[in-house]
């Protein structure tokens, strides 16, 4: 397996073809991982949701951070890491224009309001069903790839593949180099 680092573009690629991610908050010295629903522009990604811990903490602590992911599977995929800063966009005039654009992106995702929706109660005690729309600014955001070693190389033959499997990829060379030091000193 192969890692690269992915382009701007490429995880902007990746964040349209998503439906969710996970959001890391944190508060009091707590972390705090939750999936989320989103829509985002090249600024933004967009949520919605009902007052709970995840609204929260946000509140108290504004720093976060937001992954997505695609899995092909154990070496093929794509992983993308936002890091940003949590806004409410309350409903009021100063921010209608704002929550337009996020409803706009938003209402393009299939159910994009049901997970705000679908528990009437948290923690046992009924709680609000006033929705509260946010954003989170993209301050940084970084990506990485993993592709299966043969992928994009032409066929080799039976002879050199297994010469190969131990000279692509740092991990397999670190593995090769230390098995033929341990061969070495066993002789």
């Amino acid at each position: 397996m192969r890692i690269q680092e992915m382009a701007r573009t490429e995880c902007f690629d990746v964040l349209a073809r998503a439906r969710f991610g996970r959001l890391g908050c944190a508060y009091d010295n707590q972390p705090y991982v939750v999936p989320i629903y989103f829509a985002c522009d090249e600024t933004h990604l967009y949520g919605v949701a009902t007052f709970g811990k995840k609204i929260e903490w946000m509140r108290a602590n504004p720093l976060v951070c937001v992954e997505v992911e695609e899995v092909a599977s154990h070496n093929q995929w794509e992983t993308v890491v936002i890091f940003g800063r949590y806004e409410e966009m309350p409903d009021i005039p100063e921010w209608q224009c704002q929550r337009a654009h996020a409803h706009e992106l938003l209402r393009k995702r299939p159910m994009w309001w049901q997970p705000a929706y679908v528990a009437s109660t948290h923690r046992g005690v009924p709680h609000s069903l006033i929705p509260v729309f946010y954003r989170i600014r993209i301050d940084e955001i970084t990506g990485h790839r993993a592709l299966p070693d043969d992928q994009g190389r032409a066929p080799e033959s039976s002879s050199s593949t297994s010469r190969s499997r131990h000279a692509h990829g740092w991990l397999s060379q670190l593995i090769h180099r230390a098995w033929t030091k341990s061969d070495r000193r066993l002789a």
